[in-house]
């Protein structure tokens, strides 16, 4: 044995903190850097240095975890390890992280700590093991004996192993050829050892006291491995080939590195994810679909990719609420406060909602209903969902279905696919951690379709009361209940929804709102909503109720509140910008340097100003702590002029002319239909992007009348009852850009035409609605609300619906009602007698006198 270290380290060396692992002289191990220390001295000593004495570190084990960085050198240990860089391995992102390979040369005492930035450096002894001996014979004799005993254990272990290894055959020729003293270590390193045992075998400088060490976890790994050979029974070549390799792959990993405790991890993560598993309160049927597959868990390398995907399934599994629920606030007054309190007007929601309630105290077990909002864009269908969530004391999850065009965005993908997920209701529902949230799912008119499947037959499923108790997803392939779960859909119109999927739900139509419900809204909603979104404060500004009405009617022409929340934001910004100047300015003015011309000029500029508006003067006139006040002319000063003016008295002012009533997805317009007529040869003309329906209406009106041209007397430009000898009529839909088709339009084509043949004016404060028959008679339509509002918007009197409408009276506003008269129409000759002033009675001839001759 030799009696000095061949190796000669330097007396200064940087330090490398390691917390992962103990490295042994003779033994290599991987080690990440990550603490700002050591980054430092990556890039500082080895990404710089050239020469072999800049890859020498001291690697000191047993520091604190990287997370608890502090800006102090932490406590070191006082024996590390020199050890050669041999590879650095590293990148900048997502942010800066190297991987060290080194190797153990042999061991340091740390004398004193030279410098603590950016890395420490230390002074250092070299700890030469055979020095410290006296070189007597009982010494020589003892560590002899200590030698030949530990080289007998060793050799031992390597042959209950499979030499056909080459790991194997390898450390059999390293018991030969290496020196005894250079083995303790290095078998340490190799052997199953905690991070605590190593640290000890480190600590032991004496040959004598390492030889003592190594020795019983020697024996203690042979005695593991006769464990296993007795367990594992080898009865043929081929177990006895299993028994060399399993051990030989826990004891031949690199020394230092995570591998043993990852394995640890990951055995804890399994044991854990078995006790979740048989803690949980799942069906039995999802229960057993989880034991079996822990199951193949147990049985599966890690190295597969099928592992990580059951294992994010089992996840998963557990975390789903099976059986947890939120209880639900059953008080009605209390929920018709809030509901009042969050939503002005929309009684029938309201209605229903607190009949939901009542059941629901009544039987425990209701099965959750699925409603569906259908209704003009901005009218509040979302927002009234999550307050039916408050309501009920439950958790609110929205699912935007807008431009869903897959399938498996419903329903989930098998996991036989990459990248499979379960579908956005079992999302949903890990999302909140309860079986009975409110689902709101948005725009489900706007459902697409695509190669991947009709996501809208996807949720005939979800949105079954009968059927979705038992819900199936792709990912899951296990049936969840979804009954207890309140479903909300939201839709512009019920035109875009297939069949099937519309009988499964309970419509409630959400029409648009009246003149005095959004003023009510804005007064007690948006603007105050706004002013908190502008940092303003009533005393700053005020909106009278002329002002928003004025807004309403000159500036907005909607359904629902969206564009007038968006006009007051303007406004707002407007006032914002006069109060930040009116502060800038009377600061200005405070200041003890301005001079007296500067002064001058300021009070100039006040004579000089002219009050065009309030909304130009109030940084001006007005002082800072008065309100602005927002009247008509500061609003033309700040939205600009009105965008919508009344022009119905004078786009009636010559025949052929009417109105119609129009709905759409938007709410309720009015409609103005034209008519002309020149020399030709009988042909009808249609403009104004008609649909076959609105096409097949004018034709219509076009036969009924020339069919009862003599009974009222109707004569062309060439004075013949048949309207079109002769003659060619041209019907014309203004806004042409506008997709126009419905069967509503009919009595107003045929007053249009009346009015053209008889030269007569139609009433300019008359509008209507209707389809007609080829026998003239007027059929009902839909969305009589929707149109009434939008005649009252436009200030209208009187409106002429079919007669088997009058039930739909019943849902407009009493104050609407109030403003308007309504007449119920049977047949044409009653549309014509109402659209005229004095009525459009028949003109019967004059009987013949009999003569006296």
């Amino acid at each position: 044995m030799s009696s000095v270290s061949p190796i000669q380290i330097p007396s200064r060396l940087p330090l490398l903190l390691t917390h992962e692992g103990v490295l042994l002289p003779g033994s290599t191990m991987r080690t990440s850097v990550d603490t700002a220390r050591n980054l430092q001295l990556v890039r500082s000593r080895l990404l710089k240095g050239t020469s072999l004495q800049s890859t020498i570190l001291g690697v000191i084990p047993n520091t604190p975890d990287p997370a608890s960085d502090a800006q102090d050198l932490p406590p070191l240990h006082r024996i590390g390890t020199a050890a050669l860089v041999v590879q650095v391995v590293g990148s900048n992102w997502p942010k800066p992280h190297y991987t060290l390979l080194i190797t153990g040369l042999c061991r340091f005492q740390i004398i004193q700590v030279l410098k603590e930035k950016p890395y420490p450096v230390a002074e250092v002894e070299q700890l030469d093991r055979l020095e410290e001996f006296p070189n007597t014979c009982k010494t020589r004799e003892e560590l002899g004996e200590l030698s030949e005993q530990f080289y007998k254990y060793a050799v031992q272990l390597v042959e209950m192993l499979d030499m056909s290894v080459p790991a194997v055959a390898k450390l059999r020729r390293l018991l030969d050829s290496l020196p005894r003293e250079a083995l303790p270590d290095i078998l340490t390193s190799i052997i199953r050892t905690s991070n605590k045992e190593k640290l000890q075998i480190l600590d032991s400088v004496s040959l004598e006291e390492l030889f003592k060490m190594t020795i019983p976890l020697l024996v203690r790994q042979i005695e593991g491995l006769k464990l296993l050979q007795k367990t594992r029974k080898p009865k043929q070549d081929d177990d006895k080939r299993v028994i060399a390799i399993r051990p030989i792959r826990k004891i031949t990993h690199i020394p230092g590195t995570l591998e043993d405790e990852d394995e640890d991890e990951d055995n804890d993560d399994i044991v854990m994810l078995e006790k979740k598993v048989r803690t949980s309160s799942m069906p039995e049927q999802a229960h057993k679909v989880c034991v079996k597959e822990l199951k193949r868990l147990k049985k599966m390398p890690q190295s597969m990719p099928e592992y990580a995907l059951t294992r994010n399934y089992l996840e998963l599994m557990v975390e789903l609420p099976w059986n947890k629920s939120t209880t639900d606030r059953l008080d009605i007054r209390a929920a018709r406060i809030l509901l009042d309190n969050d939503h002005y007007a929309m009684e029938k929601l309201k209605k229903r909602v607190l009949e939901y309630l009542a059941v629901r105290q009544l039987k425990n077990n209701l099965k959750g209903p699925i409603l569906c909002f259908v209704g003009p864009p901005g009218v509040g269908k979302t927002s009234v969902g999550r307050s039916v969530a408050k309501t009920l004391g439950r958790e609110f999850h929205r699912i935007a279905l807008g431009g869903v065009c897959d399938q498996s965005d419903i329903r989930g993908h098998r996991r036989t696919y990459v990248g499979s997920m379960p579908g956005r209701i079992i999302n949903g529902l890990k999302t909140v951690g309860v079986n009975n949230p409110v689902f709101l799912l948005d725009e489900v008119d706007k459902l697409g379709k695509s190669l991947q499947g009709d996501p809208a037959a996807a949720l005939l499923e979800v949105l079954d009361p009968e059927q979705n108790h038992n819900f199936t997803d792709h990912y899951l392939n296990v049936a969840f209940d979804l009954s207890q779960v309140l479903f909300i859909a939201t839709a512009n119109t019920t035109a875009t929804i297939p069949p099937a999927l519309l009988d499964r739900m309970e419509i409630i139509q959400v029409p648009g709102y009246t003149q005095e419900e959004k003023i009510e809204i804005a007064h007690r909603h948006l603007i105050p909503k706004q002013l908190e979104q502008h940092g303003l404060t009533p005393q700053q500004i005020q909106i009278p109720q002329v002002t928003t009405l004025d807004i309403i009617t000159r500036y907005t022409r909607e359904a629902g509140v969206r564009s007038l929340d968006r006009k007051f934001g303007a406004i707002c910004r407007a006032v914002a910008v006069k109060v930040a100047e009116g502060q800038h300015k009377e600061a200005k003015l405070d200041r003890s340097d301005v001079t007296e011309g500067e002064g001058c000029r300021e009070q100039h500029i006040l004579e000089d100003a002219k009050p065009e508006s309030i909304s130009d003067t109030t940084d001006l006139a007005l002082p800072p702590e008065m309100p602005i006040l927002i009247d008509f002319h500061a609003l033309k000063d700040i939205l600009g002029p009105p965008m919508y003016e009344m022009q119905v008295s004078e786009r009636l002012s010559q025949p052929g002319v009417a109105i119609g009533l129009a709905w759409t997805p938007l709410g309720g317009e009015i409609m103005f239909v034209e008519a002309s007529r020149m020399d030709g040869e009988g042909q009808l003309t249609l403009t104004g992007q008609l649909g076959d329906v609105m096409k097949e209406s004018a034709h219509l009106a076009i036969s009924w009348l020339r069919s009862n041209a003599k009974k009222y007397h109707l004569t062309n430009a060439f004075g013949s009852f048949d309207l079109l000898d002769n003659t060619d009529i041209h019907l014309h839909f203004p806004a042409g850009a506008v997709t126009k088709d419905g069967p509503s339009a009919g009595v107003t084509i045929v007053t249009c035409l009346a009015s053209l043949f008889s030269g007569r004016l139609v009433r300019s404060d008359v509008a209507m609605t209707g389809e007609i028959t080829l026998r003239g008679l007027v059929l009902p339509v839909g969305g009589i609300k929707d149109k009434v509002l939008a005649a009252h918007r436009a200030g209208l009197k009187q409106i002429i619906i079919p007669q088997r409408n009058e039930k739909d009276l019943e849902k407009i506003p009493g104050n609407v009602r109030q403003d308007l008269s309504f007449v119920t129409a049977s047949c044409l000759d009653e549309v014509l007698n109402a659209a005229f002033d004095g009525g459009f009675t028949v003109k019967t001839r004059p009987g013949l006198l009999n003569s006296k001759l």
